[in-house]
């Protein structure tokens, strides 16, 4: 029986490899799909996003820095 092989399609998300324009669709994009069935994000959550499209913070720090919010707000 032959394997099929399924290609997953990768977009690159670094400050280096985008532009302006890109990381804010790409922002954009993200926020519309987890309005589908989520709250709007935190004030302080969209500030790190906005930080992403002026291209001054990696979307793995924003990440980081969120995650790490979260659990500080679970362990009080």
């Amino acid at each position: 029986m032959d394997e099929k092989k399924y290609v997953i399609p990768t977009r690159e998300y670094s400050i280096a490899k985008t532009t302006k324009v890109q990381r804010e669709k790409i922002a954009n994009e993200a926020l519309g799909l987890s309005l589908l069935d989520a709250p709007m994000p935190t004030e302080e959550t969209m500030a790190l996003v906005q930080e992403y499209v002026d291209g001054h913070m990696e979307i793995s720090e924003i990440l980081s820095r969120t995650i790490a919010r979260y659990d500080r707000t679970v362990m009080a």
